[in-house]
C-alpha cells in the first residue's frame, strides 16, 4: 500500500526524488515557516531577528529557482513535466511565476524591515502568513489539476484574510477582513461546486484532458443544445467566478476597496502584484487545457469574448470609481482594478486565437499574448509595490494615508517624491517607463485577435480609452506632490539612506524596462519562452 503512495506521488514522468527537486522551493519556503515558529516559541528570536531569517529562506528559494530556469533556458524551453501523480506541472511558464513570486516577497520583507510592519512579537507570526500564502501562489502556478486549482487558491487565501486583519485593535482592519472571508467563503464554494460540475461530468481533473473529454462527451460538436455540455459551460463557469474573485474583477471586486484601506499598505502592496501573479497564471492554465480541440472552438471563442467584456468592464470601472478617492491605498485599489482588466485583456486575445480556424498559423501571436501579460506582471510588481512602499514610508512620519500627506513632498523628499513620479507615469503607461510598453504589447496581441472576431476591438477602443481616463486621477498625485505646497501643519518627511535606497531601486528597475532595448527585449524573450512552454502542452 506504501509503495503504491509512493508509485502515485512519483508520477509516470520520473521519480519521487525528481518530483521534490521541482518542489524544492516550496519546501524551503515550508520549512522556513517552521524554523521561524520554532525561534518563537524557545524565543530564539530574541538574538536571531525573524526578518533574516525570513529573507534567508525566501533567497534560497529564488536561488533554487533560478537554477532550475537556467537548467530549462540552456536545456529546451518545451520542456513540461507532471508530477506527484500528476497534480503538479513543471515548465519554464510555472518557474518563471514562482521566480517571480519569490523576488517578490523578497522585496516585500525588505519593505517590512524598513517601515517597521510587523514589529518583532509579532514577525513570527506575520512572515509565516505571508511565506504560507507565496506557497500557495505557486501552487497555484503549478497546478495541473482542478483540486490543485482549489487547494492552491485556498492556501493563498486563507493567510490572506488574517494578514489583512493583521492591525490588531483597528476596527477598519477588523472590518476589512471580515469582509475579505465572508466574500472569500462564498466564491470558494462557488468554485469547488463549479470543480464538481466539471470533474464529474468529464471524469478527469486534468486540465490538460479537459478540452478532449468535453470533445468525447458532446460527441464531436460541443454545442450548449447539449445537456452535459450546458452542465460543464455551467461549471467553467463557476470556477471562472472564484478566480475572478482573486484578481478583483467586476463584479466580485467589491472585496478589495475596503481589504486594501483596512489592511497596511505592506500587506496592500503584496496583495495587490502576488494573488494577481498565482490567479492570472492559474487562469491561462486552466484556459488553455480547454483550448486547442475543434470540438469546443466555437465556445471556447465565445468564453473569449466575454472575457472581453469583462475586462472592458474591470478596467473601465476601476478607472471611474479611483476619481473621488481621497485615501491612497483605496485610489490605487481601484487601479490595481483596472490593471488586472488590462491585463485580462491578454488572456481574452489569447483564447479567441488559439479557438479560430486559423489558430495552427498564429503560434507566435497567441505565444506573444502570453508573453505579453507575463511582461506586464513583471513591470507591475515594481511600479505598485513602489507606489505601496511610498505610501508607508511617508505613513510613518505623518501618520496619514491621504492625498493630503503627500502635497508638497518634492519640497522634503526628493527622493520619494521622483520615486513615485517614475511609478505613476508607468501605471498610466506613457512612454518610455515599462508600464508602456507592457500596454503596447497586450494592444497588439488584442489588436490580432480582432482579426478573427470583431468584438475584440471593441476591447482594443475601450483600452485605450482607459487609459485616457486613468490619466486625469494619476496626475492627481503628480499634482500634489510635485505642484502644491507642503502645508504648514504637515510633519515633515525626512527618509534615511536606506529608506531612499529602497524607492530608488524599484524606480530604476521600472526606468530600465522602459528606457533601455537591451533590458526590455530581454525580459520580452524570457516571457515569450515562458508562453511558449505553457501552450506546448495544451491538448496534452
Amino acid at each position: 500500500m506504501f509503495e503504491q503512495l509512493i508509485q502515485d506521488l512519483a508520477g509516470d514522468n520520473g521519480s519521487l526524488y525528481t518530483g521534490l527537486k521541482y518542489f524544492s522551493a516550496e519546501l524551503w519556503l515550508s520549512g522556513t515557516i517552521v524554523v521561524m515558529l520554532l525561534l518563537r516559541l524557545f524565543s530564539v528570536d530574541r538574538w536571531i531577528p525573524t526578518f533574516a531569517v525570513a529573507l534567508a529562506g525566501s533567497a534560497i528559494a529564488l536561488w533554487g529557482l533560478f537554477g532550475q530556469f537556467t537548467e530549462l533556458m540552456t536545456a529546451n524551453t518545451d520542456v513540461s513535466i507532471a508530477f506527484f501523480g500528476d497534480m503538479l506541472r513543471q515548465d519554464l511558464f510555472s518557474v518563471f511565476f514562482r521566480m517571480f513570486l519569490s523576488l517578490f516577497l523578497i522585496l516585500t520583507i525588505a519593505l517590512t524591515v524598513l517601515t517597521g510592519i510587523p514589529d518583532n512579537e509579532d514577525a513570527p507570526d506575520f512572515y509565516a502568513l505571508l511565506f504560507g500564502a507565496t506557497v500557495g501562489m505557486m501552487m497555484m502556478a503549478s497546478a495541473n489539476n482542478l483540486l490543485m486549482l482549489f487547494l492552491g487558491v485556498e492556501m493563498a487565501s486563507v493567510p490572506s484574510y488574517v494578514m489583512v486583519g493583521f492591525l490588531k485593535g483597528r476596527k477598519p482592519s477588523s472590518e476589512a477582513a471580515l469582509k475579505y472571508v465572508v466574500y472569500g467563503a462564498g466564491a470558494a464554494g462557488v468554485m469547488l461546486y463549479g470543480i464538481s460540475l466539471v470533474t464529474g461530468v468529464l471524469g478527469t481533473g486534468d486540465m490538460t484532458l479537459l478540452a478532449s473529454r468535453l470533445a468525447l462527451v458532446s460527441d464531436g460538436v460541443a454545442g450548449l443544445g447539449d445537456p452535459e455540455v450546458c452542465v460543464v459551460a455551467l461549471g467553467i463557469m463557476m470556477v471562472l467566478a472564484g478566480l475572478a474573485f482573486k484578481l478583483s474583477l467586476v463584479p466580485f471586486h467589491f472585496w478589495c476597496p475596503d481589504a486594501f484601506e483596512g489592511a497596511s499598505a505592506e500587506v496592500a502592496g503584496f496583495l495587490s502584484v502576488a494573488s494577481k501573479a498565482g490567479a492570472f497564471a492559474l487562469l491561462v492554465r486552466f484556459c488553455l487545457g480547454l483550448s486547442g480541440v475543434e470540438a469546443t472552438a466555437e465556445l471556447m471563442t465565445a468564453f473569449g469574448v466575454a472575457l472581453g467584456a469583462v475586462a472592458i468592464v474591470t478596467a473601465t470601472f476601476g478607472n471611474l470609481a479611483a476619481y473621488t478617492q481621497n485615501n491612497l491605498k483605496r485610489l490605487l485599489s481601484y487601479s490595481t482594478i483596472a490593471h488586472a482588466g488590462y491585463m485580462l485583456m491578454a488572456v481574452a486575445a489569447m483564447m479567441v486565437m488559439q479557438n479560430s480556424d486559423q489558430a495552427a498559423g498564429l503560434g507566435q501571436e497567441i505565444n506573444a499574448a502570453v508573453g505579453g501579460l507575463l511582461y506586464y506582471l513583471a513591470v507591475y510588481m515594481f511600479m505598485n509595490l513602489g507606489a505601496f512602499a511610498i505610501i508607508a514610508l511617508v505613513r510613518n512620519y505623518t501618520f496619514d494615508e491621504s492625498i493630503d500627506s503627500i502635497r508638497g513632498l518634492s519640497s522634503q523628499s526628493p527622493a520619494l517624491a521622483v520615486g513615485m513620479g517614475v511609478c505613476v507615469f508607468s501605471l498610466i503607461g506613457i512612454p518610455p517607463f515599462g508600464g508602456f510598453f507592457a500596454k503596447l504589447m497586450v494592444f497588439a496581441a488584442v489588436l490580432k485577435s480582432a482579426e478573427i472576431h470583431w468584438f475584440m476591438y471593441v476591447v482594443l477602443a475601450f483600452g485605450g480609452l482607459n487609459t485616457v481616463f486613468s490619466l486625469f486621477y494619476y496626475l492627481k498625485i503628480v499634482k500634489a506632490i510635485f505642484i502644491e505646497e507642503r502645508p504648514a501643519e504637515a510633519r515633515a518627511v525626512t527618509l534615511p539612506s536606506m529608506e531612499g535606497l529602497y524607492v530608488v531601486v524599484l524606480a530604476v528597475m521600472v526606468t530600465l524596462l522602459g528606457f533601455f532595448p537591451a533590458v526590455t527585449e530581454g525580459l520580452s524573450s524570457i516571457a515569450n519562452a515562458a508562453g511558449n512552454a505553457v501552450l506546448s502542452v495544451v491538448g496534452g
